[in-house]
């Protein structure tokens, strides 16, 4: 199973960039990550319509819009230094911390 986790340095609520698809451009926030299947939903981005049938806790059913998950490597993260997509490295501090750091400017992306 361990085999199978898709590795990734990023985080819930981090903001990123799409590489590839019909959303390529557009930044957004960091929802939620698969590791299993090594995808990454965006808020507002990829959003398809899902049909749902009345039930007790929706009693009206009807069409609603959702995020569709992304695959990790059409996604970058965003640089605040650099504003843009950015492949990212860790690094570890002189206290021991182990960080994010952007591999352009260099600029710490963990900001705790």
């Amino acid at each position: 199973m361990w085999s199978e986790l898709e590795k990734t340095l990023l985080k819930k609520d981090d903001i990123v960039q799409v590489l590839a698809g019909k959303e390529k451009g557009k930044k957004g926030k960091v929802l939620s990550i698969d590791k299993i299947r090594g995808r990454v939903t965006v808020e507002k981005l990829n959003m398809f319509k899902k049909h749902l049938k009345p039930t007790r806790d929706n009693q009206q059913g009807g069409i609603v819009e959702r995020e569709g998950s992304l695959h990790l490597s059409n996604v970058l993260l965003v640089c605040d230094k650099c504003g843009k997509g950015v492949r990212i490295k860790k690094k570890r501090l002189e206290d021991g911390k182990r960080v994010r750091v952007c591999r352009t400017c260099q600029e710490v992306m963990d900001k705790t």
